[in-house]
Parts: structure tokens; C-alpha cells; sequence
């Protein structure tokens, strides 16, 4: 690919003392996106990385493909009430899943459609909760990317709508009561109450009447007073006497909890602290009259305990799933034991006792095990299914649930969201009759099956010796020889990186390509410890252990500095983009997509104040040491030999800004020495979430496209 030219970008002779750092921000000016300076640079990249993209061989076969695998579709675990099962599906042809309703006499219709709601394919349906009795669900949309979340009420009978939009819900949780005539959320301040940089924040719960009006009528429960960052989350026990609140400022890594017993008159009811000032994650709930916690209080990997909801405090916590040492507690439900009918395999279990079906993680890879209320194995070591960790028969043996669930009026069955790197997202069912087996319940409706793709465990020392975990998905299953290589991490938010059907993963591995997926520190993967060894002043050890697999993967024969590529998104560009600035010798190419990457501001932009946990602040100057160790923006240097760069961004994010792409890419243009390429692809109508399929697919084309041109993509048949 011949040098490109780019367009024009000022270089600015800004130079701020910050804290007593002094940084120079020389394209500050991009961050302005209604500039008519920044609309013509912006309009410039667009038809200069189109003219790139767009002359790259292979992309038909490549649009093709990837429409064959994600035509698979997926299918949702579903959510009972009563004899009405809600779950989610999407077809072969759908450009969104549909959430669908299955009445007692096997009767299923679609409840909501995105695509009849808006054929443009630019709303998106963020989440949704039935009613006590299932005969109302509460429903929220967004439209164009921008998350914001309007909340719906519909009537499950005829599909009407029965109240909405209420806006500014963003992020809500909704707690039905029973009756199904109100419910708590969470809503923002209004405007006009709260200073313009600030209306992102200051959430309250909320107790709504259905079909009053929410701006005068409803009742404020909680939030006046905390943290503006504060992210709310109400539950309401299904005989309406208990409700619990958490909350956490911003991602910080830990939740105040307060419960209250709403049998009183009092139209606000009285908190009691369960929880709160407290350095630990908690998720409480109650169930027949039981307090839950799961929490990582003294349990780094997790664990679930139980009390009395009235008497909350903490020393009265018993364990139910106890912590493990080698696993993480990922999920669990609840079922309670029928009177007659359940299987030997239950003993120590009495009519009307609770049981869990917990799930733990190891090495990333999740395991099924029953769990009776007295905190002891049911099952054979408490592990569901013989030979592999779900009893599938998959030969692979390396899957991932994805969301359990049982009847909430109690009875025998569970079910299991599961996926892996080659099949799509699916649910399982498993029963107290026959607690160590596992049965189908529901299966993707399409038929793409990836050919010839095998899944391999690795594990390689970051800089420190911190042995990091890999999965390794490419046809031959061994290095036999290097081959173009794509490396992908997050390592943030104590999010997990687990197998999951990945479309864009399979087609570079059927090409003969490699494909590795990474647990880096920052993750889940390992519980809290794993988290927290990876952010804030540890958050250098991310990009070590990046590093770390990247060599590893070199030194094991599967690629070379020249064919290795690596993406990223969000917290993941932000890895990227560290990467690409500190080891640009290691790498050949970068797809750095919805990226932080001016640290230093990153906090006025976006979310970015709901972050500072996980980062730091500028506004400490420690911690702004820490920021600027790694600022990718920050790190550019003149005449060093970048790797090839393409950044993807979406103009509706309301998450993280364009603005770090923005000045990034300009930064990059002017400074790289490798004579490589260095492109800005923007999208519009979308946000940093969900997305159509169609939008998936052009993305994917344009990045695979990218990297495999950078790549010695003539060793594998994505180009031909």
C-alpha cells in the first residue's frame, strides 16, 4: 500500500500545567465536534479511509461468510411468570432479536420486534422485566445509539401499550410490585435541575404508578444526598413485602446496600443498611422470606450467603455456595424443592428448601454444580454433567453460561444460557429429577456451522511472571507454522473474557489464520484479586501481560511481529492503543475501535467521570502520574515506526467520545515513521452497544479486510 496522504490537521502549541504535570494537547481543537474546522478534517477521513477499504480484495467472501455465521441467530433464557415463558430470539433474517412470549398452551408470539418498530434498524431494545403476574411487561428502547433508554409498559394480552415514553432512564432496573399497577426505576433529575455537565448523573429511585404522570406523580425512595455517579439498582420480593437498593458509584468495584420491609403504611419506606461504606461487591435479593448476598465480601472469587431479612448485619451472613479456591462464582438461580417426585442424586435436600445451581468459572471456562441451602454439594463435588464442564458431549469442553434462571414460583427445572467459540448462544435445561444431566431446551434457529476450527488453552508470563490465560482458535490446532494472528483483549471493569460464537473470529480461523482471545488482569476471569491487580495504579500490568501472550505466541511458532495484528473496544482500544505506543516493534497492525485515549481528560467527556475507580483522577496528581505513565495520546513520539492503525468510531456514543479517535488519529498521521497506514472509519446512527446484524457485518468486512492486508494476507485465503 502506497504512503497516504492525510488531511491537513493544525498542530497546536499547547502546553497546560495539570496538577503540576505539564502536558501538551496539541490537537485539543478535535475535541470540539460541531467545529466546522473539526466537520471538514472528520469529512476528509471519511473519503480518504473509504478509498483505502473499499479497494480491498476479498471483501465480497468475507461479507459472505460473515453473514453465513451470524445467520445462526441466538435464543435468550427465558424469564417465567406463571405459565409465560419471555425470552429473546433471533432468526436467520432478523436484523435484531425479537422478545417473544410462550403462553401455557404452547402458543408463542413476538411481544417486541425492533425492526416494526423502526425499519431503519437504529433502535434497539436495551432490556426488559414482566410483571409479577406476567400479564404486563415494562420495556425500554433507544434510538440511534444514543442508550438512553425511554421506558414502555405493554399489556401482554393484546400487545398494546399501556404507558410510556418516560425518558431519562438510562441504566434502569425495574422492580414490579404485585398487582401489576406499579413499579420502582431509576431516573435522572430532570434538566433544569442539575448543572448541564452533570445531566448524565444524579439518578433517584423512583416508586410509578402505571398511567400517571411520572414527572409529578411519582414517588422519590432513594438517592437524594449520595453520590451524583450513584448507578441504582431496586428488587422487590415476589410477595411485595422487601425491597432491597444498591448502589455504586460509578463501576467502583464495591455496593451499598439498604433493605426495607414495605408491609407498612408509609408511602417511603424505612432503609435499613445492609451493607454500605464497605470495600465489597454485593447483589442481594430476597426469596421466601430469605436475604441472599452474593458477594465478594471476604471471598474474592465469590460466593453466595443467606440471612434473615430482618436482621441484615453482617456477622448474622451464612454461606450457601462458599467460596472455592480454584473457581469463580459466575451465577447461580434459586429453585425450591417440590414436595415429591425429586431424584436420590438430592439428598440433604427437603421439600421446600431452597437449591442453587451455581456457576464457576476456571481458566474462563464455566461448570454447572447443585448446591443445597445448608452450603454443601448435591451432585457428585457439586459438579453438573460427566466429562466436560456442561455435560454437552462437546469435544471441546470449553463453554460459557450465559445467564441462568428458574420458575419463580418454584418447581424442578433450570435453565441454562450456554455458547462456545463455534456454537451459538442456546439454552440447556437441567432438572432435580435428574440433577447430573442436561437437556436441550432451545437452539439457535439458523444452521451455520463453522468447518475445521479447533479451540486450544495457552498459557504464557507477563513481565512479572503472572502466569496470563489464552484461548488459541485456528484450523490446524498446533503452531505448525507462523501465520497471520489476531490478538484480542479487554483487561478492565472486572469483565470476564469467556467462549462465546464469534463470527468474525471463525471466519479469520476457517482462512487459515489464528485468532487468540486473552484474559489479562482487569477481568473477572479470577475474581476480585485478578480485577484489582489490574487497574487503577496496577493498571500497567494489563499491558504487560498483553504483551506477555504476544511474545509467548511468537515464541510458541504461531505468528511473527509481522503477522501479528491486535483489536480492541472501549477499555479494550484503551489497551490497544497503550500497546501500540509502547511496543509498536511487537505489532503489525491495529484495529483500536470506540477507544479511551487521551487520559488526562478523559473524565469530561462521555461517562468518563463513572470511571475514575477503575482509572483514577487528574484531578489527584498522583493519580494523574498514573494516567499519564500510559495516555496512548500522551506517549505518540515523532519519526517512531507505528504499526498500521485503523480507528473505528461511532457518532452516537454517549459512552466514550470520538474525541479520543479523533485527536489519536491525528497524532498518529503526523508522527508515525512507518509509512503505514493510519486510518479513522466513523459510523453514524449508532452507539457504542447493540447494533443491527447488517451494521455488524460492514464493520466486521472493513476491520478484517484491514487487518488481513496488513498481515501477509496471501499465507491465508481471506483475500483470494
Amino acid at each position: 500500500m502506497a504512503p497516504l496522504r492525510y488531511p491537513d490537521a493544525p498542530r497546536l502549541d499547547l502546553v497546560e500545567t495539570v496538577r503540576t504535570h505539564r502536558v501538551a494537547d496539541p490537537y485539543r481543537w478535535l475535541e470540539d465536534a460541531g467545529s466546522p474546522a473539526t466537520g471538514t478534517w472528520s469529512a476528509a477521513q471519511d473519503d480518504l479511509t473509504r478509498s483505502v477499504l473499499d479497494r480491498l480484495p476479498g471483501r465480497d467472501r468475507l461479507r459472505d461468510r460473515l453473514t453465513e455465521l451470524l445467520a445462526a441467530g441466538s435464543v435468550g433464557v427465558p424469564v417465567w411468570r406463571g405459565e409465560r415463558a419471555f425470552f429473546s430470539r433471533r432468526a436467520a433474517d432478523q436484523e435484531h432479536a425479537v422478545l417473544h412470549v410462550r403462553d401455557g398452551d404452547g402458543t408463542e408470539r413476538a411481544l417486541i420486534d425492533p425492526m416494526t418498530l423502526d425499519p431503519t434498524g437504529t433502535t434497539t431494545l436495551d432490556t426488559w422485566m414482566p410483571s409479577v403476574a406476567g400479564d404486563r411487561l415494562a420495556y425500554q428502547l433507544s434510538h440511534g445509539g444514543d442508550e438512553e433508554s425511554l421506558v414502555y409498559v405493554l399489556d401482554v394480552d393484546t400487545g398494546e401499550r399501556v404507558e410510556g415514553p418516560i425518558d431519562r432512564c438510562r441504566y434502569s432496573a425495574i422492580a414490579w410490585l404485585p398487582g401489576g399497577e406499579e413499579y420502582l426505576y431509576v431516573r435522572r433529575l430532570a434538566p433544569g435541575l442539575v448543572p448541564a455537565d452533570e445531566r448524565q448523573y444524579h439518578r433517584r429511585v423512583w416508586r410509578h404508578r402505571v398511567g400517571t404522570d411520572p414527572d409529578t406523580a411519582d414517588v422519590e425512595i432513594h438517592g437524594a444526598g449520595l453520590e451524583l455517579t450513584n448507578y441504582y439498582r431496586p428488587t422487590v420480593s415476589r410477595d411485595g413485602r422487601w425491597l432491597t437498593i444498591s448502589a455504586s458509584a460509578g463501576t467502583a468495584p464495591r455496593d451499598d446496600v439498604w433493605i426495607a420491609d414495605l408491609s407498612g403504611p408509609a408511602a417511603t419506606p424505612r432503609l435499613v443498611p445492609v451493607q454500605v461504606g464497605v470495600d465489597a461487591r454485593l447483589d442481594a435479593w430476597v426469596k421466601d422470606g430469605r436475604l441472599y448476598l452474593f458477594t465478594d465480601r471476604d471471598a474474592p472469587r465469590g460466593r453466595l450467603c443467606v440471612t434473615d431479612p430482618a436482621s441484615p448485619a453482617y456477622p448474622t451472613w451464612r454461606d450457601v455456595v462458599p467460596e472455592r479456591d480454584a473457581e469463580t462464582l459466575t451465577g447461580l438461580t434459586i429453585l425450591t424443592v417440590p414436595g415429591a417426585g425429586t431424584g436420590a442424586g438430592l439428598a440433604g435436600a427437603e421439600p421446600g428448601d431452597h437449591v442453587v445451581l451455581a456457576a464457576h468459572s476456571r481458566d474462563a471456562t464455566d461448570r454447572l454444580s447443585w448446591w443445597s441451602a445448608a452450603g454443601t454439594p448435591l451432585a457428585p463435588d457439586g459438579e453438573l454433567g460427566p466429562g466436560n464442564a456442561l455435560g454437552l458431549g462437546n469435544a471441546l469442553g470449553l463453554g460459557s453460561v450465559a445467564g441462568l434462571s428458574a420458575h419463580p414460583d418454584g418447581g424442578r427445572r433450570a435453565w441454562v444460557g450456554y455458547t462456545d467459540y463455534l456454537t451459538p448462544p442456546m439454552v440447556l435445561t437441567c432438572s432435580l429429577d435428574a440433577p447430573t444431566e442436561v437437556t436441550t431446551w432451545a437452539t439457535a434457529p439458523g444452521t451455520a456451522a463453522a468447518t475445521g476450527v479447533r479451540v486450544r488453552e495457552v498459557h504464557y508470563p507477563s513481565a512479572d511472571g503472572t502466569p496470563v490465560h489464552a484461548f488459541v482458535i485456528s484450523r490446524s490446532g498446533t503452531p505448525d507454522r507462523p501465520r497471520p494472528t489476531v490478538l484480542y483483549g479487554y483487561g478492565g471493569f472486572n469483565v470476564a473474557l469467556t467462549p462465546a460464537y464469534t463470527a468474525s473470529a471463525l471466519t479469520w480461523a476457517e482462512a487459515g489464520g489464528v485468532w487468540v482471545v486473552a484474559n489479562l488482569r482487569g477481568g473477572s476471569e479470577y475474581g476480585e484479586q485478578w480485577h484489582r491487580a489490574g487497574m487503577r495504579e496496577h493498571k500497567q500490568n494489563v499491558f504487560d501481560d498483553f504483551a506477555g501472550v504476544a511474545e509467548g505466541l511468537i515464541r510458541d511458532g504461531w505468528t511473527t511481529p509481522r503477522q501479528l495484528g491486535i483489536v480492541g473496544g472501549s477499555n479494550g482500544g484503551l489497551l490497544v492503543g497503550a500497546a501500540l505506543t509502547q511496543r509498536p516493534e511487537l505489532y503489525s497492525a491495529v484495529v483500536c475501535s470506540a477507544p479511551l485515549l487521551d487520559m488526562v481528560r478523559y473524565e469530561g467527556f462521555g461517562l468518563g467521570r463513572t470511571w475514575n475507580d477503575e482509572y483514577g483522577t487528574a484531578d489527584d496528581p498522583v493519580e494523574l502520574g498514573w494516567l499519564l505513565g500510559y495516555s496512548p495520546y500522551h506517549r505518540v513520539r515523532a519519526g517512531v515506526g507505528y504499526p498500521a492503525v485503523m480507528f473505528t468510531t461511532f457518532e452516537s456514543d454517549t459512552r466514550v467520545d470520538p474525541m479520543h479517535a479523533r485527536k489519536m488519529c491525528a497524532a498518529l498521521q503526523q508522527a508515525s515513521g512507518s509509512g503505514r497506514p493510519v486510518l479513522l472509519r466513523r459510523e453514524r446512527e449508532v452507539g457504542h452497544g447493540a447494533r443491527s446484524v447488517s451494521r455488524v457485518v460492514g464493520l466486521a468486512v472493513d476491520q478484517l479486510a484491514f487487518l488481513a492486508s496488513q498481515l501477509d494476507a496471501d499465507q491465508i485465503d481471506l483475500a483470494l
